[in-house]
């Protein structure tokens, strides 16, 4: 009874893990990718530049199962990506991940910058910064808002399921997150395992929020340039 025990605590821990090391990469990734791209989208104008808005606002609505149904076909055997192996690993779902929320990060981080890096940067203009310093300064005075921006991100992706379900396979050992478990759980008939999982995600995602809040930005001391 004790060896049951034990390795369903095991096989819990590293359905734990493999969820953490999803969610804390592709978030990463897409935080990097989403405020480049949202800060270039604000400053820059271009032909198309309204469209381009549009289309990201769009995928920020991609039905998970399109995103993870599109890795699929990329990644799959006969794929153009499917040489390198990545189907049916923890790879894949970050690929799919990154799919899903670099979009919502990349339309938010440009709608904060519409409002207010006009202002941000032409008072670094006044005070002498050049194009870095200026980009630097941006960032730093929107950092509230990036921070919230990037825990969104976050909980999109510890959430997810459909994309990850079709391009992990949910394999044990391999590929199984806390929310492919939980649906699995609910086809096997197994709800108060799958209550207890749902549980201890929520507990999870709480403490890396209070985490997070022991680094959130606060007021930013004036600087000289």
């Amino acid at each position: 009874m004790f060896g049951l025990a034990a390795e369903g605590f095991f096989d819990t821990l590293g359905i734990i893990t493999i969820t953490l090391r999803m969610s804390l990469t592709s978030t990463f990734i897409s935080a990097v990718l989403g405020i480049i791209f949202g800060l270039a989208l604000e400053k820059n104008i271009f032909p198309g530049k309204k469209i381009v808005i549009r289309l990201c606002r769009t995928l920020m609505g991609t039905p998970p199962v399109v995103a993870g149904l599109v890795v699929y076909l990329l990644l799959m055997r006969r794929g153009p990506f499917g040489s390198f192996g990545l189907l049916f690993t923890v790879e894949a779902m970050v690929i799919a991940q990154i799919i899903i929320i670099t979009p919502i990060i990349t339309a938010l981080v440009h709608s904060s910058a519409s409002r207010s890096a006009p202002i941000i940067r032409a008072f670094g203009i006044t005070m002498g910064a050049n194009p870095l310093q200026s980009w630097v300064l941006l960032v730093k005075e929107m950092r509230g808002e990036i921070y919230l921006t990037v825990v969104t991100g976050f909980s999109r992706a510890i959430s997810e399921v459909g994309a990850v379900m079709i391009v992990g396979g949910n394999i044990q050992h391999r590929t199984r997150t806390m929310t492919t478990a939980i649906s699995m759980l609910r086809n096997t008939g197994d709800f108060e395992q799958g209550i207890i999982l749902g549980v201890i995600l929520l507990i999870i995602a709480f403490i890396l929020q209070s985490l997070s809040d022991l680094f959130k930005p606060g007021e930013i001391p004036e600087e000289n340039f």
